[in-house]
């Protein structure tokens, strides 16, 4: 008996691919109530960790603290499957402090996977898209729907798109390639060109990952121990620090050498890198063992992390040496190394090339600017590793459920948040590389500490609907209990009497000529708050979270208030808005390549216009008077 013309669906939100970007999209559609789909090509690569097993590190456990304020998943999962926890530069300022979490990978995909599957308004099926079902509305195209690979249709109101490194994916170990997305999973091969019709323009990058060892066949003895710390801080806002407090696992570091960089050089002619085999741009701040023997030709060593898999297998992952080599090549070279000589590899390393776009085809609530309702996030926009991709795809989902509730879109500009950050350098430079986060990139980093981000962003994960009012009024108590410490601090007046004198001096701090208040105390640098607890009968009991955001309120106040005061210049120019049909053929004195640019961007505001490549600050001045102009006719 015929059955027709196969499965139709009709739902609100389809997301396509569920790796770090598609589980946090598909997450904050349906706690928004939106009946939401989430295709993946293996139910087995939900959350996946394709490369490095760990979550955070510098300027990316800022983003992963931003994406649990504003109400996402993944410092909460973390928090549950790590196995080993440290916090990173904390002989810095607390601007640069970064978590970084070894994670369980299995254990973490399981635990993501578990949460999808319970959640309500959420169904996952393992089907390929391949195709983006679409209707033009005068001069605009709009999304109507996906098809699968098996013909099934799904109509809806909005898709985004996180495949990842699935597009048209193949794997290279040498002279090996192989048709498959990362760990020898399908590739999704359909999708390009339903892309490429619709007229989106499609970039190819690539990125590598290093071998995976038998742990039992490697010398610790040669290597230097790294632990975690004896304190684990927990990734999420909401996760009991007690909780957090358990047995941790060690990591190994260990060194390349001369021998290691000889074998590499001998044999770059079989590196399909250097061998031209590669079409794909790789990350410039993640390179290959091969880049960096060519690019740092001076340097005699380069440092190797042996990172544990999981507590339930063998596997290590050698991080720092990930490379397309050949195999026999591989073998040789990783033997070089200190503690690896007998080394045995359970999983070659390989490079991986795949499929992306310019994220400049989007405006910064990540829906494309020729398509409504298309929505993109993660590795797909050109961006690597997993937390940027997390990022994207929270954003990316809030963004396609506000538009479908007909509520405002989420906007995160540059000096509130690192997601911020990350999309305005996606969607207003041209980045011919992947692009990875880094604290230099924030330009306003002493407010973006990854320490702040539940008083940064949590009240916007309120507004959206992902943060409870029971999260909420935390939020608002332990502000208030910041402030009102902050005043008493800087209230309480210590005499310059002989008992204030000796503590000073015992803890090598100058005597006082007059009387001063704590908090200019807690300004010395070898004074801290703890410290200054029995000369304070007055101070209450606090929590550990409140006392730290009192500290460096105070101490680094006046660095502070000189960024604030940045941040209102730059509002200044976010405010001054373009209008979408702007004819920039009508602005005189523009320059050619501005006036190119401009068009080709269609940037939101003066703030966003001044930060595209090519666009100088005399054109900015130009544009600015203009609009004053057209203002005043109206």
């Amino acid at each position: 008996m015929s059955m027709g013309l196969g499965i139709r669906e009709k739902v609100d939100v389809c997301v396509v691919g569920a790796g770090h970007a598609g589980c946090e999209a598909a997450l904050a559609c349906a706690r928004l109530g939106l009946e939401t789909v989430i295709f993946t090509v293996s139910v087995d690569s939900i959350a996946l960790m394709p490369c490095n097993p760990n979550i955070g590190g510098s300027s990316k456990g800022h983003l992963v603290r931003e994406v649990d304020a504003l109400g996402g998943e993944m410092g909460k999962v973390i928090d549950r499957t790590f196995i080993q926890s440290k916090m990173l530069n904390v002989s810095k300022g607390p601007a640069v402090h970064s978590l970084r979490a070894q994670a369980d990978k299995a254990e973490y995909t399981r635990e993501m996977r578990h949460v999808l599957e319970n959640q309500e308004h959420l169904t996952i099926k393992q089907a390929e898209v391949c195709e983006l079902l679409w209707s033009r509305e005068s001069d605009k195209k709009r999304v109507t729907g996906v098809k699968t690979f098996t013909g099934a249709v799904y109509e809806c109101g909005a898709v985004i798109l996180c495949t990842g490194t699935y597009l048209k994916a193949r794997c290279l170990c040498g002279e090996s390639i192989t048709y498959t997305g990362p760990n020898g999973l399908q590739a999704a091969n359909y999708l390009t060109d339903s892309l490429k019709e619709m007229g989106i323009e499609m970039r190819r990058f690539k990125t590598g990952t290093p071998a995976r060892m038998d742990g039992r066949s490697i010398d610790y003895s040669k290597m230097e121990e790294q632990l975690g710390d004896p304190m684990v801080v927990p990734f999420s806002f909401s996760t009991d620090p007690e909780s957090v407090q358990k047995p941790q696992v060690s990591c190994w570091l260990t060194y390349t050498n001369e021998q290691t960089h000889e074998i590499i050089r001998e044999n770059l002619d079989r590196s399909p890198i250097y061998a031209g085999i590669i079409q794909g741009t790789g990350p410039r701040y993640c390179p290959s063992i091969e880049d960096k023997v060519v690019k740092f030709a001076d340097k005699s060593r380069h440092q190797v992390f042996i990172e544990p898999e999981g507590l339930h297998t063998n596997e290590v992952y050698v991080g720092g040496m990930s490379s397309s080599l050949p195999e026999d090549v591989q073998l040789a070279m990783y033997r070089t190394v200190p503690g690896l000589e007998q080394c045995k590899i359970v999983r070659n390393a390989y490079a991986i090339e795949y499929d992306c776009i310019s994220a400049r085809q989007l405006y910064p609530t990540l829906e494309f600017k020729e398509v409504e309702g298309l929505f993109s996030g993660g590795q797909f926009n050109g961006s690597s590793g997993y937390e940027e991709a997390a990022a994207q795809g929270l954003v990316a989902g809030i963004n396609a459920a506000m538009s479908l509730l007909g509520r405002e879109p989420l906007l995160l500009d540059r000096s509130e948040s690192y997601i911020g950050v990350l999309i305005d350098d996606l969607v207003t430079k041209d980045n011919r590389e992947p692009y990875r986060m880094m604290t230099s990139r924030a330009e306003y980093r002493l407010l973006l500490r990854q320490d702040n981000a539940d008083l940064r962003l949590g009240k916007k994960g309120y507004k959206v609907g992902l943060v409870s009012e029971e999260q909420y009024l935390r939020l608002l108590e332990k502000e208030k209990m910041i402030q009102q410490e902050i005043c008493r601090l800087k209230s309480s007046i210590i005499g310059a009497n002989q008992k204030m004198q000796d503590f000073l001096q015992s803890h090598g701090s100058s005597s006082l000529k007059t009387a001063a208040s704590l908090a200019e105390l807690i300004c010395r640098p070898e004074l801290d708050y703890q410290i200054l607890s029995e000369i304070d009968p007055e101070r209450k009991a606090l929590p550990k979270d409140v006392t730290q955001q009192v500290e460096i309120e105070i101490k680094y106040e006046g660095y502070i208030q000189r960024q604030m005061r940045q941040v209102e210049q730059y509002k200044k120019m976010e405010k001054k808005k373009i209008p979408p049909d702007l004819n920039y053929d009508h602005v005189s004195s523009l320059r050619l390549e501005a006036r190119q640019k401009l068009k080709e961007y269609r940037p939101i505001s003066l703030g966003q216009a001044s930060r595209i490549s090519g666009v100088s600050p005399a054109d900015i001045s130009v544009l600015l008077i203009y609009l004053e102009h057209e203002n005043q006719k109206k």
